[in-house]
């Protein structure tokens, strides 16, 4: 997301500390969300909309080990949503892949981040596809 429109950031430690959370705006709902979806979802998203908080990566980054015994053992498949503009467009989605490469990468072509509104059927398609080849 390059400019925040008329998403509100939270600060619940201070304005110092800096945001704690994120409300999404109907402008950034509509354009960058749910640009894709029909607009009932849009209209009811606009209605759900909840702060969101940021992801605090020291959690992750002093408390997280993986090991191929657990992690490794699973099966794992990215489905890259060609059209997301949450994600860079696949700019991220291709860090994400390739600095923890997955077993499969499927594409849903024209298909924006909220892909289970957008595109269900083909969103379901993948996930039977990958089911069939996990069993």
């Amino acid at each position: 997301m390059e400019e925040p429109m008329d998403t509100e950031f939270v600060y619940n430690k201070g304005l110092d500390k800096g945001p704690t959370s994120v409300v999404l705006g109907p402008k950034v709902l509509a354009t960058i969300y749910y640009q894709f979806c029909p607009p009932e979802d849009l209209t009811l998203a606009t209605y759900l909309v909840r702060p969101v908080p940021f992801f605090d990566e020291s959690v992750l980054l002093t408390n997280t080990e993986l090991s191929k015994e657990k992690y490794g053992s699973v099966h794992r498949v990215y489905v890259v949503c060609e059209k997301d503009n949450v994600l860079n467009e696949q700019q991220f989605q291709r860090w994400l892949i390739n600095n923890n490469p997955p077993d499969e990468v499927h594409m849903i072509q024209d298909a924006g981040h909220m892909v289970m509104f957008s595109k269900p059927r083909e969103l379901c398609s993948c996930l039977v596809m990958i089911s069939q080849k996990c069993h």
